[in-house]
């Protein structure tokens, strides 16, 4: 029986095999074809598979073609029959899976699109909320700062009247200094005059020195208290 020959065998084996790898190709692009790349690379091998394994078919066609025995030659092509469909079946499921596999990629896009849009309004909001409190905080420090100026200036004021009057007094004590040094000249010339009352003198430039320094004392303790 030519169903029994070992090319033939070898023929149906290497067809099961190719159609379980291509089977096994659709079920990775139903689930692991995340991206174009993938999707692509999946249906080269899918594609050369189904190239090899329609040759096996018109391989194992010509062997029951060939068959001596019209029982061989009726078994033989049942088989092949068989297996045309499957391959149809398979080229038919590889497109599902495809179309599939797309529209998962499309709506996994849309997804993240949409979620990136959302992410991006809440960090807009965000940002927009983090300005209005920076402006608010920049507002609340001009015017503080505002204030703080006024204060300085206010206080300037205060210190320029001071050094004003501080400016009269001095102005004061020197004419007094003037005064007093007149005062002093007076008495040295009064004490040549009376020169042969050195005790007397004395005594007089004692008690001008004692009213000089009494001054003094007094203007600085005006000035300090």
């Amino acid at each position: 029986m030519a169903a029994e020959d070992t090319e033939v065998r070898s023929c149906l084996q290497d067809i099961v095999k190719l159609d379980l790898e291509i089977k096994a190709l659709i079920q990775d692009i139903r689930e692991c074809a995340l991206t174009e790349d993938i999707l692509e690379d999946l249906n080269k091998d899918a594609r050369l598979k189904i190239g090899k394994l329609q040759k096996k078919i018109e391989e194992l066609e010509v062997f029951g073609i060939e068959a001596d025995l019209e029982e061989d030659r009726q078994v033989i092509m049942r088989d092949v029959d068989n297996h045309k469909d499957r391959l149809s079946n398979i080229v038919t499921s590889l497109r599902q899976s495809n179309l599939k596999a797309k529209f998962a990629m499309e709506k996994a896009n849309t997804e993240k699109l949409l979620t990136s849009r959302n992410s991006g309004m809440r960090q807009r909001a965000r940002n927009k909320d983090g300005l209005a409190k920076q402006a608010s905080a920049i507002t609340e420090s001009l015017v503080s700062i505002n204030k703080k100026l006024t204060e300085q200036v206010s206080h300037s004021e205060k210190t320029k009247s001071t050094l004003l009057r501080s400016s009269n007094t001095v102005t004061g004590t020197m004419e007094e200094f003037k005064n007093m040094g007149a005062h002093i000249g007076t008495s040295q010339k009064l004490l040549s005059k009376y020169n042969r009352r050195q005790l007397t003198d004395k005594f007089l430039i004692f008690l001008a020195l004692v009213f000089f320094t009494a001054t003094v004392l007094y203007i600085i303790k005006k000035r300090l208290w």
